[in-house]
Parts: C-alpha cells; structure tokens; sequence
C-alpha cells in the first residue's frame, strides 16, 4: 500500500482492465506491476471495468494509489465502437477501450499533477497519451506483439473473417510503431517477443526490453492441500484459462477433438477439465463429449491443479508467456506443452516439463505423466524447483527498476 507518499515522485499508470483480481493473464501481470511500481511511487492509475465480476475490488485497487480513475465499459455497444473505429479508420480492439470521462481525467492529471513518469499497459491505452506534450518518461508495456497475434487469426480465418483480422494487423502495428518511437521504452513479457518486436522496428531496437512474468509461489504451493473437485480415481487433465481468449479456444477444442481419443486408446477414463471464466459457445459444446467438463469461472483454481494427473497447454496460437504453465509447475504437477506455450520459460523438456507438438506427440507425452506416478511426481518437482528459482515476481520486476533509473 501507499505509504510516506509525499516523498514518492508521481507515476501515472494506465491499464486496460482493472488489475484486480488476478485472475487472468494481462491482470496478473498488471496487478504485480501495481504492487510493485507503489512501493517507489505515487500511483495516479486510470483503468477500465468491463466485467460486472471486477466492481467489488474497487477499493483493493485504490488502496494502493493516490489517485484513481476507474470507468465502468458497457459492453453491449461494443457492436457501436466498432462500426465508429471502422469509419475513423482505427483499430477495433483500440476503440473497445476507448472513453470519454477517462481521457479527461488523463489530460487533467497529466497537466495539474506532471507526473515522473507515464505507465502504459498494452497499446490498447496507449492513445490516451500519445498526442499530449508530456515531458516526463514514458514507458509502455506493450506484453505481446499483438499485430503478430491479429495475423495468426488471419491466417486460419475464413470470409469476411479473414479481412477483418488481416486489418486487425495491419492497424494495431502502425500503433505499435507509433508507440516505439514515442516511448523511452517498449517491453514485454519474453526476450523472444522483444527480438520479434526488434526485427519490426529496428531504428528503436535499444529501446525495446523483454521482462517476463513471474509466479507466485506461496499462493501456487502444493503444501496446501486442496480437496479434489473431481475422481481422482481416473486420470485427469486440466487446463486453465479466461475461456473466451481465441487461443485458449483453439487449444482446448483441439486437446477435446483431437488428442483425447487418442489418450482414450491407453487410459478409457481419462477426464478432461477445462477450468476458467466466459467459456465461448464453442466451448460449452466441448462438454457434450464424454467425460469432458467445462467449469465456467471457479473461485480458485488450485484443487483442480493440485489434484491433476496433468496440466496441459496444447497452445497452438500463442503470443508471449503462458501464466498457466507457470501457475501448474508451481503447483508441482506434470505439464505437457506445445512449442508455443514454452515461449519464456526457460524450463528443460524432460527434465521439468514435456514437450510435444503434433496430436500423437502430446497423447503420448499426457498418457506417460498420467500413467507413470512417479515419473509424474519427479517431473512436478523439478518443474516447481525451477519456477521458485527463477521465476520470483519481485526478481523479474527489478527489470522495470532499471528502466525507470536509467
């Protein structure tokens, strides 16, 4: 919490949700961020409210600010803000986050209080400060290369589809680029997404830094012994995620599809749990197949890590570091991941995690974590060892106090 703040210079931060709760991928990382960045600032932060779930933390999150700026986005116009950014020529997902009362509030804060410091979380903010004349430092957080994830759904899009996401692409790097040539500095969440990010805008490549997520490892500890919210008399698999995100779709759709039948040939019983909030259509009709559970948003997601034969992360579109890789090896169990889900983690197949790409590599690697206990459990300790080691929040945010003492 905010504490002695008259001595703390000024911060304005800006992120697109509420970081609070942790729950979901850009929150946990925002929500690290905040805890952190207050310990040496006076945080002003602007954020947005999309999910009705979020308005009872409202005060968690001001408690660790000076000054808060919180709007409420009504999402049933959401049809409305894209048909205004297709006519001004923008970005849509920009202008999902686009509103009014909170770009005042920036300009006011940015003229009266002239922060230190600009704080931007995702490009999607970035907007709300571009165009003002701020002499301070800026940096923004841009995580991921999102253009490179617009380009992914375009390439495996359809139709009409096709050409939205493939403008999607082309509109979120040019704001991409405007953001690193603005910024003193544009980061993210993995060494491989700032070389990618590099290679685009090479003129800015000093100014491009990768700072990768962390854990934590006393809330993510198996030593807390979790009840079993399944059998666990049969083998089971999890995996977890905000189950409306593309990816995380794609992912279990193919894990349900296509690799379960094929551990069904070795372990008959085998169950699949699909654990995390706004499960799409496409993934609520997973759960007609046999023995395949969707949960919807459950209050921890712990016990079903705790007691799981395996986690798996079958990510075949994937940008950045998985958070759910990282939560289910500190949970010391058995993870199984493709290529794309290992993007960050510097974890040896093998030896902390298997590795398999392709639907009979990643049966294979399911059924030997499930079928072999104690290979599972070597594997799970190995993997836990490594995260604690390497993957504190508070040794992979100093990289943020580099940047802002440098």
């Amino acid at each position: 919490m905010v504490t002695d703040a008259g001595s703390k210079p000024d911060l304005l931060l800006l992120t697109q949700r509420i970081p609070y709760p942790p729950n979901k991928g850009e929150k946990i990382r925002h929500f690290q961020i905040l805890k952190h960045l207050a310990k040496t600032h006076r945080i002003h932060l602007g954020c947005l409210v999309d999910d009705p779930a979020d308005l009872p933390h409202v005060e968690t999150v001001r408690s660790f600010c000076a000054d808060a700026h919180i709007a409420r986005l009504d999402r049933r116009f959401d049809a409305i803000s894209h048909l205004k950014a297709l006519a001004r020529g923008d970005a849509l997902s920009v202008a999902l986050y686009r509103d009014r009362g909170l770009a005042g509030w920036v300009t006011r804060t940015l003229d009266a209080v002239r922060p230190e410091v600009v704080f931007v979380c995702s490009s999607n903010m970035a907007p709300y400060v571009l165009d003002h004349p701020h002499r301070g430092r800026r940096i923004v957080d841009l995580v991921d290369v999102d253009s490179e994830k617009w380009r992914a759904y375009a390439a495996k899009g359809f139709g009409p589809m096709r050409w939205l996401y493939g403008r999607e692409a082309r509109k979120v790097f040019a704001l991409e680029r405007r953001v690193a040539l603005a910024a003193d500095w544009s980061t993210f969440v993995s060494d491989a997404e700032a070389d990618l990010f590099r290679s685009l805008v090479p003129e800015r490549a000093e100014a491009i830094v990768g700072i990768s997520n962390g854990v934590d490892c006393a809330y993510f500890d198996p030593a807390g012994g979790f009840a079993a919210p399944y059998n666990v008399g049969v083998p089971n698999f999890v995996f977890t995620g905000t189950m409306d995100y593309v990816p995380n779709v794609d992912a279990v759709i193919w894990f349900a599809n296509d690799i379960l039948p094929l551990i069904r040939r070795s372990l008959p019983t085998a169950q699949f749990h699909i654990v995390g909030a706004n499960p799409a259509p496409a993934v609520q009709a997973l759960a007609r197949i046999k023995d395949v559970h969707v949960t919807g948003r459950v209050p921890d997601v712990r016990p079903y890590l705790a007691n799981a034969s395996a986690a798996v992360a079958p990510m075949r579109i994937a940008r950045g570091i998985q958070n759910k890789v990282l939560e289910a090896m500190a949970m010391a169990r058995p993870v199984i991941v493709t290529s794309d889900a290992l993007e960050g983690i510097a974890a040896r197949p093998e030896d902390e995690l298997l590795l398999a790409d392709g639907a009979e590599a990643f049966a294979a690697a399911a059924c030997r974590a499930a079928a072999d206990v104690t290979e599972g459990r070597r594997l799970g300790e190995a993997a836990r060892r490594r995260v604690v080691a390497d993957f504190s929040w508070e040794g992979r945010l100093q990289g943020f106090d580099r940047l802002l003492s440098s």
